[in-house]
């Protein structure tokens, strides 16, 4: 069986009832593998940037797993652009794309394919104008990665442009669909309600995760055969989630 292995922060990880609502997207992805065929491990974990994962050992875990014909879905930035925390912040220029070319080696020592995805785009108000647009698209870091990849002949989806196309076309909407801003007195974890434009509710989840399957499917040969059958059908419906998702929330049962 194949395995997807995936090295990534809050927008990505895996999360308990805990904190319900807040769902990462490798938590949806599994809905658009090949099933019985491809399997997740998701090493995502929240807060991490590629500085921190490496330095807590994480990157040797997957090292240890990883084998060939498996994939390692590489997807960070969030965190790398926190300038003030010397921890986790890693410099476009210099220590990021060094840092994702280590993750790259991990890969490819084991025969493994790696794949970079570019960071998810943070949700703002369009119609507000905001001191540093560059934070909600991490500018820097994005380009970092495209070019790491060219560099290296890495896959690479541009996660952080698609993402802000869809949310773009869903408007004011996509902030209470998408992301984890909630009402007060629904989610037990959170009885205050939460404004937070960058972590993701399930409906948020699962269209990011149809934005990267969409571009697997549209790159072809190994990558899209990571995919179910009939992935067409889902992928045209996959930004229509959102809006399904608040209508439930309506109904009175």
């Amino acid at each position: 069986m194949t395995t997807i292995f995936w090295a990534g922060d809050s927008t990505v990880q895996q999360n308990s009832i805990e904190t319900y609502p807040q769902t990462g997207i490798g938590q949806e992805f599994i809905r658009f593998v090949r099933r019985g065929e491809v399997q997740i491990e998701n090493y995502a974990v929240n807060g991490r940037s590629t500085k921190s994962f490496i330095d807590e050992g994480r990157m040797a875990v997957i090292y240890d797993r990883i084998r060939e014909g498996d994939f390692l879905f590489i997807q960070f930035g969030h965190n790398d652009e926190k300038s003030e925390d010397p921890t986790r912040y890693a410099d476009p220029d210099v220590e990021f794309p060094t840092n994702l070319g280590k993750f790259v080696n991990v890969a490819r020592n084991k025969k493994a394919t790696p794949v970079f995805i570019t960071p998810l785009t943070r949700y703002r108000d369009e119609d507000v104008k905001v001191a540093n647009e560059d934070l909600y698209d991490h500018v820097l870091w994005r380009e970092s990665m495209l070019r790491t990849a060219e560099k290296l002949g890495v896959a690479c989806i541009d996660l952080t442009t698609l993402s802000r196309e869809l949310v773009k076309s869903r408007g004011k909407a996509a902030r209470q669909e998408y992301y984890m801003n909630l009402p007060a007195g629904v989610y037990a974890h959170f009885p205050e309600g939460q404004k937070d434009n960058t972590h993701l509710q399930p409906a948020g989840a699962l269209a990011f995760a149809g934005l990267i399957a969409k571009a697997l499917h549209e790159m072809g040969g190994e990558y899209a055969g990571l995919l179910c059958d009939g992935i067409d059908q889902w992928l045209n419906e996959t930004a229509n989630f959102g809006i399904a998702n608040s209508a439930a929330q309506e109904v009175e049962l």
